[in-house]
């Protein structure tokens, strides 16, 4: 038996991130939070200011048996755009760049290597600019932003940006996704 493995990713808004995630055979949890940054226990308002260096990111904690790093960095990939510096659709600020926090050299060997492959044949129209740095501290966020979705799916901005993101796993990746065949 395999323990579970962490990967740190950001690709704007938490909540975007948190709910396809969790739909993944082999993830056993996702914690919102916040990594990247100079400020000790950073607060939401305060990240949202674009003062203290963080990205909005998720905590996967998976099952490598189950699920690989890489496979994850796929989803991740397919679900936000990793070419627009410090934007995700109608969020703006450095809090959500596209980045990858990495807790290993194996994890930034895997994701170094994914971009490039990515890159050489044109699946995005613009070279990816997601951030690839090792995790230095990672800070959960405050109760109410975990699980978001689930429990404000009709709040305008999840109804909008959220149901996309899952229709386009589940149909891309439906052999990963829970009670999917």
């Amino acid at each position: 038996m395999t323990d579970t493995e962490l990967a740190t990713l950001g690709g704007g808004c938490f909540w975007c991130i948190e709910a396809p995630m969790k739909e993944l055979v082999g993830v056993e949890s996702v914690t919102s939070g916040y990594a990247g940054g100079h400020v000790e226990n950073p607060t939401y308002e305060q990240v949202c200011e674009g003062t203290t260096g963080h990205a909005e990111v998720v905590q996967v904690a998976f099952d490598p048996d189950r699920i690989t790093f890489e496979e994850l960095l796929e989803v991740f990939f397919a679900i936000h755009d990793p070419t627009t510096e410090d934007r995700q659709g109608p969020d703006v600020g450095s809090q959500y760049r596209s980045a990858v926090f990495y807790h290993s050299e194996e994890q930034r060997e895997t994701v170094e290597r994914l971009v490039a492959e990515m890159n050489e044949s044109g699946v995005y129209d613009d070279d990816i600019v997601t951030e690839v740095a090792p995790l230095d501290t990672f800070y959960e966020a405050e109760e109410y932003h975990q699980d978001y979705y689930e429990k404000n799916p009709d709040k305008p901005y999840c109804a909008v940006q959220i149901p996309p993101k899952l229709e386009k796993v589940r149909e891309k990746f439906a052999g990963k996704v829970r009670g999917v065949n």
